[in-house]
């Protein structure tokens, strides 16, 4: 089974601490996800990240379908990044690691997603028509409206 890879990176004219308050905070997921996907948590978000969490979403990412989405915090370094990794969800392997790095005039975030699609034959067809155009559609709503929410880096 193949595994993808998305890579993304970000600059944003905020300090390390502020970057780091937001995206550590699972609860901030809602505002830089596209609404049609019924972005929701049930569960775990209530406390600060830390190895171990286990946080639990509903999304609605294709055709209406409700899907939960169990990740676990696998790695945190204070201020410079955090893994997650799906622990039940629509994906054969997600794999998220978020590297956060102070620059000059701000920080630069970067997101190495290594995932895999269930179904064999019929994921790896899926994915050029499907779920890689989703992603990146998501990565891109996610970049804008950090943009909106912090400014740009020029």
């Amino acid at each position: 089974m193949k595994v993808y890879t998305l890579h993304t990176h970000q600059k944003l004219p905020i300090s390390l601490e502020e970057a780091w308050e937001f995206l550590s905070d699972p609860r901030n997921l809602k505002t830089i996800t596209p609404d049609y996907m019924g972005f929701n948590i049930l569960s775990g978000a209530d406390r600060s990240m830390y190895p171990g969490q286990i946080i639990q979403y509903i999304v609605t990412p294709v055709l209406g379908i409700k899907t939960k989405w169990v990740t676990e915090i696998t790695h945190v370094q204070h201020l410079k990044y955090f893994v997650d990794e799906q622990r039940f969800g629509p994906y054969a392997l997600w794999h998220h690691k978020h590297f956060i790095k102070e620059i000059d005039g701000g920080v630069e975030m970067e997101d190495l997603i290594h995932y895999k699609l269930p179904l064999g034959i019929l994921g790896q067809l899926a994915h050029p028509i499907v779920v890689k155009p989703k992603l990146n559609e998501i990565f891109d709503y996610r970049k804008k409206k950090l943009v909106e929410l912090f400014g740009t880096l020029t």
